[in-house]
């Protein structure tokens, strides 16, 4: 019975929704990619940027160099900070 779930269209259908879900930075290449999407609130994008951000993100030997987790290459910290920033400046408008 679950073998007929798993190969549904439907459960199909969900994986890239739950990708997203469960690594909700898949398929941004930059952080100002998280500021232009519009299905975003601005609460998630700042949980991306942050948990982009955070050190737990750092790349090794380069501490000015972030990987987030479902992304595709490293960006630089000030990048990611800028983003934030410019996040803060929106919300305050």
């Amino acid at each position: 019975m679950l073998a007929n779930i798993e190969h549904s269209a439907p459960v199909r259908g969900l994986g890239p929704v739950l990708e997203k879900l469960l690594r909700p930075a898949v398929g941004f290449r930059h952080p100002r990619e998280v500021l232009k999407d519009p299905l975003l609130d601005t609460a998630q994008k700042r949980a991306i940027l942050s948990s982009w951000a955070s050190d737990a993100s750092a790349v090794e030997d380069h501490p000015t160099l972030r990987w987030l987790l479902g992304t595709e290459a490293p960006v630089p910290v000030d990048e990611i900070l800028d983003a934030l920033w410019r996040l803060d400046g929106q919300a305050a408008s």
